[in-house]
């Protein structure tokens, strides 16, 4: 993770600004301001037309009462190929346009697939299409805790109860 985070912050800046250097040098300082300047405006008007797209695509798989996975998969990687596009840099600019251009969003999706198999649950419930719970608990409510003592809800808004209006304004013990 370390890695990561020294190649995102002091790696890449460096590169771009390598690359942005190399770039004025080659066609001129405004050229090249104004080039950063349209990729952006186009990064925008991708992410805007891309992130309509996925939204709409999000809505109709749960319209469908189907696990939305793809669509939220489609919609990080183009918030993220927006968010690359709108940074200054043409290294950035190109994984951006990589990440909004739907055939090869397709490759990203399948590598992001494979760096969260194992690291994210997924929880389905009943009438939304299936019954599994995933690692959250053994069943619907929580389930049993260990040693077989049954856990409290998680859902306190339906447990929820009214107290009504005395000098003692003290909430009823709990049945723990």
């Amino acid at each position: 993770m370390g890695l990561l985070l020294v190649l995102v912050f002091i790696v890449v800046p460096i590169a771009e600004l390598f690359v942005i250097i190399q770039v004025g040098e080659l066609i001129g300082v405004w050229p090249t301001l104004l080039l950063l300047l349209l990729d952006a405006i186009v990064g925008s008007w991708l992410l805007k037309r891309e992130g309509r797209a996925a939204w709409r695509r999000f809505n109709e798989a749960l319209a469908e009462r189907r696990m939305p996975g793809k669509e939220v998969a489609d919609g990080f990687l183009v918030i993220l190929g927006g968010a690359l596009l709108i940074a200054p840099g043409f290294l950035t600019d190109i994984l951006g346009v990589l990440l909004l251009i739907p055939v090869t969003r397709t490759v990203f999706r399948r590598i992001l697939r494979r760096w969260t198999v194992g690291r994210v649950a997924v929880v389905s419930f009943p009438g939304a299409g299936g019954a599994s719970w995933g690692g959250f608990g053994s069943g619907p409510r929580g389930g049993a805790g260990p040693g077989g003592t049954p856990k409290r809800s998680y859902d306190y808004d339906v447990d929820a109860e009214e107290v009504p209006d005395e000098p003692d304004r003290r909430l009823p013990p709990t049945e723990d």
